[in-house]
C-alpha cells in the first residue's frame, strides 16, 4: 500500500480501493469512537451502530458484519462514512425531494432555506417546479407580470453553488417541468451557451396522453391552473425535447404517469420529480436510503462452463440487507422534521446492484445478449422476492409501516407481480417497508470494491491510470487501475499481461454496446424494480437523429420510468477527440432563419420603443430605446440599442455594452441567443426585485428589456427553436454534466483520449456514466 497504514485480511483489495476508503469512508477518530485502523474496523463501526436498535444487539452486529466483510452488500456512502461516528449534523440518505412549492415568494424562498439545510447535510435533491406560474403571468395584488419558473430556478442555483454538502461535495440538485407547463420549451433550452442552471440536472415529465398526441400527431395545449396559454403541435415539442438531448445531452425524461401508476402508494401520495440522479421518484419531503448488492461474489466457477450465479446466496444477503436498512432509517439524523416524518411513516429503502457487466463476463455472456438480458431479470427478480419476504418477516416482528393499507397497497400494480404466496402473507402480515428496490449510481463505493464494474452499466475501461495522494502535502503517484473481471481473468489465466485484442468477445466495453441492448438491460432490470433505475443510454455521435428518437419511445414501450441517453456532440463543450482522430468536416445547414454576415448601412430614420428600467441602485432612472430595421416584407428585426440615464457612475460600462450590443444586432438578423446570456449574469452584490420578479442585475435586467422587444416584433426564441435546430452564434454550450466521447472498441482501455478534462484535476479522465459525472483519475464526482 501507498499509505502508512494497511488493511488487515479483506481481500481484494488494491491501491486504489485504499486510497477510496481512506480519504471518504474512513473514519479518523473523534470524540469517544476510536480511528477506522483497517476494512473491518470499519465494517464493525457500521455494523455495531445499525444493530444498536436490535433487542439482542450483537446477534444481529455478526450478521450485519458478516455481508459487508469481502464488500458483499455496500450500503449507500453515507451510511459507510457516517454509521457509529460521532458526527452530529449528517444525513444517513443520499435522496430527497423537496415540498411542493406553492406559487407565492414566501414559499419559494421558504423551500430555497429548506433544500439549503438539506444539501448542508449531505443530501442531493429534487424539485418539481410545474406549480410555478408561467412567465408573463398577472400577479393579482401587486399588478406585475411573473418572472416564470426559470427564474426562481437560478436563485436554487446560486443557493447550491454556495453549500459544500457535508464538507465533501457541492450538492447535487433535479429540476423537473411537466410537457404541458407554458414555460416548458424555454425549459428545455434553458441549459444552452451559457452557464445558466449548471448545479442542475434538468428532466421534462413527460405524460401518457402527450406521447400518444406525439404519436397521433396531434395539437398540445400550454396549460397552467386549467387555462390554457398557448397551443403547440405535440410532435415539435417532442422534437425539440428531442433535439436538444441528442445536441446537448440534457433534458433527461421522466415517465410521470408511469411513475404513479406502478407506485406502491398510489393511494396516499402523488409523485412529480425524482432525486439528482432519477433513481428515486419521490414525495414531497421524501427520502430513500441506498444500498447494493455486489454481484461479482456471487458467482461459482468464473470463466468456465460450469460457471453459475448463487442465487441462494443473493436472497440470503438480501434477507439481512433489508433489516440492516430498516434500522437506518431510526438511527439516522434528518435535516428537517418532515423528512423524518416522511421516511418513518412509509420506511422506503432502495436496495439495487453493482458488478452486473463483471458478472455476465464471469458467466461468459456478452452484455446486451438475449442470454445476458434473461439472466438480469432472474437476478433482480431474486433480489426483489427476498427483499419483500425479508420486509414481511420485519412486519410480523416490528410492525408494518403506518400508512400500509392491506386492500390498497395489493392493489398495486407492481405487488400484482410478486408471487401468490408473498401476495398473501402482505395480507395477513403486513410488510415493513413501502418500497424495497432502486438501482442507483455506485461510483466510489465500486471502486471501494475493487473497481467492480458500476451499478448496471458496462465497463467504460478495462484498464487505466490513476493517481492517488501519497499523504504528504499535494503530492500524488500514478497507480494501474483494472477492471475487476479483467483483473480475475488475467489471474484465472496465471498472466502478468493481457493484450486487449485477445480478450474473448464477451468482454465488452460500454461502446459495444448498442443503444436498444442499452434499453433490453434496463427493462429488464425494471420489470423487477419498484422504483426507478440510474442508467446512461450511451449513444455513437453518427447515430442518425430519426434513430435517437426510437430510442426514447422504445423506452415508453419497454416500460422505463425514465430515459437518459449521452451523444457526443459538437455542441458540448469539454469533448475532446482523441489524438488519431480529426472531426468530420461538418456539411453546412440550412438555418432556421437567414442571418446577416455584413452589416446593413443605417438608414437616416429608424422606428423603435423606449423601456423604462427603475432599479434601487440608484434613484435616477435608466431608458432603454431599441430601434429596428423594417424589411421589405414588413418584418422587423433590432438594429441598435440605447441606454440614457442621468447617473454618470456606470457610463463606460453601459457605452461598452450598448456599442457590443448593437454591433450582435446589425450582424445577426436573429439575436436570440443574447436573451439568455444577459439574463444569467449577476451581480456578485446582489440583485434586486423588479415588478415583482428578482433581476439578478442590470444587465439581466436590461436582457430582460431585449427578450420582451423580441418578442413584441415577432422574434420568438422558443418559436425559433421549434421550427427548426438553431444556429450556432455563441459558443458551444457546457451540459448539465458535461461528458466523453467514448472511445473506439481497440483504444478503450486507454484513458488519455476521448474522455473531457476534469475540472478538478484538469486530466481528460472525466466520463459520464449512471447520469453523473466522475473521474476516473482522481475520483471527483459530480454526484458524489
Amino acid at each position: 500500500m501507498s499509505q502508512e497504514t494497511a488493511p488487515s485480511s479483506t481481500t481484494d483489495v488494491t491501491d486504489i480501493a485504499y486510497d477510496i476508503w481512506n480519504r471518504k469512508y474512513r473514519y479518523h477518530g473523534g470524540d469517544d469512537v476510536p480511528e477506522d485502523q483497517t476494512y473491518e474496523d470499519t465494517w464493525h463501526r457500521i455494523a455495531k451502530a445499525i444493530a444498536s436498535k436490535e433487542k439482542n444487539p450483537e446477534e444481529w452486529e455478526g450478521k450485519f458484519y458478516s455481508i459487508l466483510e469481502n464488500f458483499k452488500f455496500l450500503p449507500g456512502g453515507r451510511i459507510i462514512s457516517n454509521a457509529g461516528t460521532s458526527r452530529e449534523q449528517v444525513t444517513m440518505f443520499n435522496c430527497y425531494v423537496m415540498n411542493t412549492i406553492d406559487d407565492s415568494l414566501e414559499q419559494i424562498f421558504e423551500t430555497v432555506k429548506e433544500s439549503a439545510m438539506t444539501q448542508k447535510q449531505g443530501g442531493g435533491v429534487g424539485f418539481d417546479f410545474s406549480t410555478l406560474r408561467p412567465e408573463g403571468s398577472m400577479i393579482k395584488g401587486c399588478e406585475a407580470e411573473s418572472s416564470g419558473p426559470l427564474s426562481f430556478m437560478r436563485v436554487f442555483n446560486a443557493s447550491c453553488q454556495t453549500i459544500m454538502s457535508a464538507g465533501q461535495r457541492r450538492g447535487a440538485q433535479m429540476g423537473v417541468l411537466r410537457c404541458d407547463h407554458p414555460d416548458i420549451e424555454k425549459f428545455i433550452t434553458a441549459k444552452r451557451g451559457n452557464q445558466d442552471l449548471r448545479m442542475f440536472n434538468l428532466s421534462v415529465g413527460i405524460t401518457d396522453k402527450f406521447i400518444q398526441a406525439v404519436k397521433n400527431n396531434q395539437e398540445w395545449e400550454l396549460t397552467f391552473n386549467g387555462k390554457v396559454y398557448r397551443t403547440v403541435h405535440a410532435a415539435e415539442l417532442w422534437d425539440l425535447i428531442m433535439r436538444s438531448t441528442y445536441e446537448f445531452a440534457e433534458p433527461g425524461f421522466i415517465l410521470i404517469d408511469r411513475i404513479n401508476e406502478m407506485n406502491n402508494l398510489w393511494y396516499t401520495e402523488n409523485i412529480c420529480a425524482t432525486n439528482p440522479c432519477g433513481e428515486q421518484p419521490l414525495p414531497p419531503y421524501g427520502a430513500c436510503l441506498l444500498g447494493s448488492i455486489n454481484l461479482t461474489r456471487f458467482v461459482k466457477d468464473a470463466f468456465t462452463s460450469r460457471s453459475q450465479v448463487d442465487f441462494e446466496g443473493i436472497a440470503a444477503t438480501i434477507k439481512v440487507a433489508v433489516r440492516m436498512l430498516d434500522n437506518v432509517i431510526d438511527i439516522s439524523k434528518y435535516p428537517l422534521e418532515q423528512q423524518r416524518t416522511e421516511a418513518q411513516s412509509k420506511r422506503r429503502m432502495g436496495i439495487g446492484i453493482t458488478g452486473l457487466a463483471n458478472l455476465f463476463v464471469f458467466m461468459r455472456v456478452r452484455y446486451g445478449s438475449e442470454a445476458s438480458i434473461e439472466l438480469a431479470e432472474k437476478i433482480m427478480r431474486t433480489i426483489t422476492e427476498a427483499a419483500y419476504a425479508s420486509s414481511v418477516e420485519l412486519a410480523k416482528e416490528k410492525g408494518a409501516f403506518r400508512m400500509f393499507d392491506a386492500n390498497k397497497y395489493l392493489q398495486g400494480k407492481f405487488i400484482k407481480k410478486l408471487s401468490p404466496e408473498l401476495q398473501e402473507n402482505i395480507r395477513k402480515y403486513g410488510i415493513r417497508n413501502s418500497h424495497l428496490t432502486s438501482v442507483a449510481p455506485t461510483g466510489t463505493i465500486s471502486l471501494l470494491a475493487g473497481n467492480v464494474s458500476s451499478g448496471l452499466e458496462p465497463t467504460f475501461a478495462f484498464s487505466y491510470t490513476r493517481k492517488i495522494r501519497t499523504g504528504q502535502e499535494n503530492e500524488t503517484i500514478e497507480v494501474s487501475v483494472e477492471d475487476y473481471a479483467f483483473r480475475k481473468y488475467r489471474e484465472h489465466l496465471g498472466v502478468d499481461k493481457l493484450d486487449f485484442a485477445q480478450l474473448p468477445n464477451y468482454f465488452a466495453s460500454t461502446d459495444d454496446v448498442t443503444p436498444i441492448e442499452h434499453v433490453n438491460i434496463q427493462a429488464a432490470l425494471q420489470a423487477w424494480v419498484d422504483s426507478s433505475i440510474s442508467k446512461t443510454i450511451n449513444v455513437p455521435k453518427d447515430y442518425p437523429f430519426d434513430e435517437f428518437k426510437d430510442i426514447y419511445m422504445k423506452a415508453y414501450e419497454k416500460g422505463l420510468k425514465g430515459c437518459t441517453t449521452f451523444r457526443p456532440s459538437d455542441s458540448i463543450t469539454g469533448v475532446l477527440i482523441k489524438n488519431d482522430e480529426k472531426p468530420a468536416e461538418k456539411p453546412e445547414e440550412k438555418p432556421a432563419a437567414p442571418v446577416n454576415k455584413k452589416a446593413t448601412s443605417r438608414p437616416g430614420e429608424l422606428e423603435g420603443t423606449t423601456y423604462k428600467i427603475k432599479t434601487p441602485l440608484s434613484p435616477d432612472a435608466l431608458y432603454v430605446t431599441i430601434n429596428d430595421l423594417v424589411n421589405d416584407d414588413g418584418s422587423r428585426r433590432p438594429y441598435e440599442i440605447f441606454i440614457n440615464t442621468k447617473n454618470l457612475q456606470n457610463f463606460a460600462w453601459i457605452v461598452a455594452m450598448t456599442r457590443l450590443i448593437s454591433a450582435v444586432f446589425r450582424h445577426e438578423s436573429y439575436p436570440v441567443f443574447l436573451v439568455e446570456e444577459l439574463k444569467s449574469i449577476y451581480d456578485p452584490n446582489g440583485g434586486y426585485y423588479s415588478n415583482g420578479a428578482y433581476v439578478p442585475s442590470l444587465a439581466a435586467d436590461i436582457g430582460r428589456i431585449v427578450e420582451k422587444h423580441l418578442s413584441k416584433i415577432g422574434i420568438h426564441p422558443l418559436k425559433q427553436s421549434m421550427i427548426a435546430k438553431e444556429t450556432a452564434v455563441a459558443e458551444p454550450a457546457m451540459p448539465a454534466t458535461p461528458a466523453p466521447e467514448a472511445p473506439k472498441k481497440e483504444t478503450h482501455h486507454n484513458i488519455a483520449s476521448g474522455k473531457s478534462i476534469c475540472p478538478m484535476c484538469k486530466e481528460r479522465a472525466y466520463i459520464y456514466q449512471e447520469n453523473c459525472m466522475k473521474c476516473l483519475s482522481c475520483g471527483y464526482s459530480k454526484c458524489g
